[in-house]
């Protein structure tokens, strides 16, 4: 099996977008809450990166899920790791830095 063969991981801030407003996946928001408070993509939920082994089940396996943080590495760790416990897992590429280069809003609080 080559790199091509195996399922691609990361997803486009547009795909999320599409997927939040169609409601086709879960959006997951790895980051600290004192960084999710600062801005966060309305709709998303937060499950903070090391609280994700203990809520996986709150989660529906019958849906994609999306996770996303600052810049995509915490994202892309959380998406393997859930990929490899059989759960349809993707992480956004470039994290919000990307959501923000292309304009697209955040909302702030701890909603």
């Amino acid at each position: 099996m080559t790199d091509s063969d195996a399922p691609q991981l990361e997803v486009s801030a547009e795909h999320t977008a599409g997927a939040l407003a169609d409601g086709s996946a879960q959006v997951i928001d790895v980051r600290e809450g004192y960084e999710r408070a600062a801005g966060h993509i309305a709709g998303s939920r937060h499950i903070a990166l090391g609280d994700l082994a203990t809520q996986a089940e709150s989660l529906d396996r019958e849906r994609p899920v999306i996770f996303q943080c600052h810049v995509g590495a915490r994202s892309l760790m959380a998406a393997q790791a859930f990929r490899q416990a059989g759960f349809d897992a993707y992480s956004m590429a470039g994290g919000l830095e990307q959501w923000e280069r292309e304009g697209r809003p955040l909302q702030t609080g701890d909603a």
